[in-house]
């Protein structure tokens, strides 16, 4: 299993923070939806990896994928639980990680409803049972897409930012979910007190993605991964931030322990601004491919309208995140570890 890879454990041990205070998790009872996807399988394992006295829920509605990804350890616990139902437990969960999510264009395709009710219903189910259980803190994983279309009057997007999303059109599920169930984060706060707290990672990339991914940047890494050239089917020329995931669950676990409640934070790298060409290419030439350009006629196959999704992660690098991995490295310890999980 993963866990257990050298390379994978090194590189969660390298984004520890010092600075940090992990023993706030002594003997806390962490439940962790989305615990079988890519942030949340790093999650987990990182949790462990910072504090072994951790007690973690993963929930889900597979135990078969839990027992696939994860060892056995008295500490680590599958909890069957679907987020369209309220949470009906007798345990008393001390923080709740709300990383559940549909988070790939095909799913956002075949299952808009779902990918909004994921987000709202089952946000509000969780915050339900952290209003009525006194949870310390509840945190949502959000999505750097609530910023929606650039203007032109920032380089990066600060927390405050707010454009365009067209929600009359069913790919707006995704940035449309995440938003509402952010405002309902903030709405628990102010009406019943509730500790919340938000992280909105930029595009992020690593070893624990999962084969099944449509989302391009994935898409990349398996070809890579599986000895074939890259197709890109566009120009590739919008702009994005991408964190590697080991950086990204170091930023969800210093906002759980440092953040303000009530506030927003990005995860992003700012040593990782690329286009989606740059990426493709920089993913090819790690793995010795080639990046092979196939636009159909009329200039272009589909794909995302937003020529630029840059984060500014400063607010979060101000309360003690400190990104590791730059594009370069995230990248090459990405493949490096994919290539012997193959």
């Amino acid at each position: 299993m993963m866990e257990n890879n050298k390379k994978y454990i090194n590189a969660l041990k390298s984004v520890i923070n010092t600075a940090i205070d992990y023993s706030k998790l002594n003997n806390k009872k962490v439940l962790v939806t989305g615990a079988t996807g890519l942030i949340g399988k790093a999650l987990v394992d990182y949790l462990f990896t910072i504090n072994d006295s951790v007690v973690v829920y993963a929930a889900g509605r597979s135990e078969e994928s839990f027992n696939a990804r994860f060892d056995k350890k008295d500490n680590l616990l599958y909890f069957n639980y679907d987020l369209e139902k309220p949470l009906d437990t007798d345990i008393q969960f001390d923080y709740i990680i709300h990383a559940a999510s549909n988070a790939d264009p095909k799913t956002f395709s075949a299952d808009p409803v779902g990918t909004m009710t994921s987000n709202f219903t089952g946000t509000y189910n969780l915050l339900e049972y952290a209003r009525k259980t006194g949870t310390e803190r509840f945190l949502f994983v959000s999505s750097g897409e609530v910023y929606g279309q650039w203007d032109g009057k920032c380089d990066a997007f600060t927390e405050d930012y707010s454009g365009y999303v067209n929600f009359t059109e069913a790919r707006g599920c995704y940035p449309s979910g995440k938003r509402a169930a952010e405002n309902l984060c903030v709405c628990y706060k102010a009406q019943y007190g509730v500790d919340t707290v938000i992280v909105r990672p930029s595009h992020t990339y690593g070893p624990t993605q999962l084969r099944r991914d449509s989302r391009a940047m994935s898409e990349f890494f398996t070809k890579a991964t599986d000895g074939e050239d890259i197709v890109l089917k566009s120009r590739g020329l919008p702009v994005r931030s991408y964190t590697c995931v080991f950086d990204c669950v170091s930023g969800i676990v210093t906002a759980l322990l440092k953040g303000e409640s009530g506030e927003a934070y990005n995860i992003a790298n700012k040593d990782s601004v690329v286009s989606i060409a740059e990426l493709a290419e920089k993913i090819a030439a790690c793995a010795g491919r080639r990046v092979i350009f196939d636009i159909p006629e009329g200039g272009t196959a589909g794909g995302s309208n937003i020529v630029r999704g840059v984060l500014d992660g400063g607010k979060l690098e101000g309360i003690g995140w400190t990104p590791v991995y730059d594009i370069d490295e995230g990248i090459k310890i990405t493949l490096e570890i994919m290539e012997e999980e193959k």
